[in-house]
């Protein structure tokens, strides 16, 4: 589970090769422990009150903190992990999209798309994301038959969303990949795999939280969405908010924290940071997509994670 996450202490070797590079012996030091600002992973690990998962963070002869500035990437990776950073970009795009400004509430178009009669009457009807008084039944007809851009007619399946409909906390990601269009539900394969440890890790199940996505048709060769896919979907993952009333969201990758907050920020401007989606608390990470790409930035997510899980300790009381 925190192995998933290369959340676990780091052993160096006594010994270094004397063919090794000078560059890569940075953090074999043996007899000098690494100073930081960031506790060991185990008084992180008591600090959300995880004594079940105590054994899994072994204590080294040799304490190894990780810098919250840039943590250390763990030697040993998941086959899969390597695959897609080898195949994925190296770091995340932090231009996915420019939102139309307060001034300009209608200018939501992109590239080809083109705002029509039909969206903007179903933007000012559905304006806060209401939708009426639609039920979860009803929102996924509407999801199914929607046409209000030209992603449905590329796509196998709609993706609403999966897990349970009155839960305290909701993660919100971008847009479905290949798998979830394949299987019409949110985070498949390998990257709905780590969300499932990232969960496992602050003692949640899929089945007790609510997962979604801002887009809910597969952006062909899963680019990025536009603004206008964005602005056409938005009322209905609104919806869903609505429905499912969370005590805390979590914002999963910079499209979907961008598209709730209305703001066009990097993600590490808006990380470490509790802000605020209509009453609801909202925390912003890392996408498990990217983590596949990155692994080095498992620890900050661990970091969001803890100050999740903070925020909802603090509600419940």
């Amino acid at each position: 589970m925190l192995r998933e996450l290369n959340l676990y202490p780091l052993w160096v070797r006594r010994e270094i090769p004397a063919d090794v590079p000078a560059q890569q012996n940075i953090l074999m030091q043996p007899d000098v422990p690494v100073q930081s600002n960031m506790p060991v992973l185990a008084d992180v690990a008591v600090q959300i009150d995880l004594p079940e998962h105590s054994d899994m963070l072994v204590q080294p002869a040799v304490p190894v903190d990780i810098p919250s500035a840039m943590p250390v990437q763990s030697v040993m990776q998941s086959e899969q992990e390597i695959a897609a950073q080898q195949a994925g970009d190296e770091t995340e795009p932090l231009s996915l999209f420019d939102l139309p400004s307060a001034a300009e509430p209608d200018v939501i178009g992109h590239g080809e798309f083109q705002v029509n009669d039909s969206l903007r009457e179903f933007q000012q009807e559905n304006k806060g994301g209401m939708l009426g008084s639609v039920d979860w039944p009803e929102l996924q007809q509407k999801v199914a038959g929607c046409e209000l851009c030209k992603l449905r007619a590329g796509c196998t399946h709609t993706v609403l969303g999966v897990g349970n409909e009155h839960a305290d906390w909701m993660f919100i990601g971008e847009a479905p990949g290949v798998d979830e269009d394949a299987t019409g539900k949110p985070f498949a394969g390998l990257s709905g795999h780590l969300l499932d440890n990232m969960l496992l890790a602050i003692r949640l199940k899929r089945s007790e939280v609510y997962i979604a996505n801002v887009i809910k048709c597969r952006p062909p060769e899963d680019r990025h969405p536009h603004v206008g896919e964005i602005a056409a979907c938005l009322p209905y993952l609104k919806r869903q908010i609505d429905l499912v009333k969370p005590k805390l969201i979590v914002a999963l990758g910079r499209t979907a924290a961008a598209a709730l907050l209305q703001k066009d920020a990097t993600i590490a401007s808006m990380r470490g940071t509790l802000h605020d989606y209509q009453g609801i608390p909202l925390i912003v990470t890392f996408h498990p997509a990217y983590l596949l790409r990155s692994p080095m930035e498992k620890a900050k997510v661990w970091q969001d994670l803890c100050l999740a899980v903070k925020t909802m300790d603090e509600l419940s009381t």
